[in-house]
């Protein structure tokens, strides 16, 4: 299995979604993607760092217009996260997220890790992922825990910076 996601776009990579996402097709990111996910990400203001358009899986309507868009990137420590999960404002409640997510995950090793909001949790949740304590934190991870508790980081809506990971 990859470490990541990385493919081609050809036809044969692409995968209709069914019921109310019947109108998207979930298939590997291409350079013509680029400028439209680092929009969206800006768009939903979520990291806009480390966006190689070749990690990502978006899903895109029949006229091309991105919907969302996420990847798995690894970082220097050889360990992997599930990020940059972005959806459009009128594709969300309808599964683009998790069907995302799924495909991701099927192509990932493990551990995958995340970082979220708190109020994020029982979403990840349902795909096995666990929030991790400060002791159970990758140097990588405690560093970024710690300069977002430092700074006093916090969403608008009062939630925190959480840290989560799927094992085997």
């Amino acid at each position: 299995m990859p470490s990541s996601f990385t493919g081609t776009s050809s036809r044969s990579s692409c995968l209709s979604l069914r019921g109310r996402l019947a109108d998207l097709i979930l298939r590997p990111a291409t350079a013509d993607d680029a400028a439209d996910i680092r929009a969206l990400v800006r768009l939903v203001r979520i990291n806009p760092t480390g966006l190689d358009w070749r990690r990502f899986l978006v899903a895109s309507s029949a006229d091309g217009t991105l919907a969302a868009c996420a990847q798995v990137k690894p970082h220097a420590d050889g360990t992997l996260e599930l990020a940059s999960l972005a959806v459009r404002p009128a594709w969300r409640g309808r599964g683009v997220a998790r069907r995302l997510v799924e495909r991701l995950l099927a192509q990932s090793s493990r551990p995958v890790y995340l970082t979220c909001r708190s109020g994020l949790e029982s979403f990840y949740r349902k795909f096995g992922f666990r929030a991790l304590a400060v002791d159970e934190l990758t140097p990588y991870y405690r560093r970024l825990k710690k300069l977002a508790d430092g700074f006093g980081w916090a969403f608008r809506d009062g939630q925190s910076l959480l840290v989560m990971r799927l094992d085997d």
